[in-house]
C-alpha cells in the first residue's frame, strides 16, 4: 500500500458515520483507523456499514 493511498480520506455513508458515533469516544479514533484500513484492504472508496460491522466483530463487540 502506498503512502498516498494511506493518507487519502475515505468517504463514509451516513449509516456508517452513525455507527462510528456509537463507539466510545476514547477509542473512536483507533476504531476509525482500523475501519478505514479494512475498507482499503477491500479496495473500497466508501466506508459502509458492513465494513463498520466487520470491524466491530473483530474488536469483539
Amino acid at each position: 500500500m502506498s503512502n498516498s493511498n494511506f493518507n487519502e480520506t475515505l468517504e463514509w455513508t451516513a449509516q456508517a458515520k452513525a455507527k462510528l458515533k456509537n463507539i466510545p469516544y476514547f477509542v473512536r479514533a483507533q476504531a476509525r483507523q482500523r475501519i478505514e484500513q479494512l475498507a482499503r484492504e477491500a479496495e473500497l472508496e466508501v466506508v459502509t456499514v458492513e465494513i463498520v460491522e466487520q470491524a466491530r466483530a473483530e474488536f469483539g463487540q
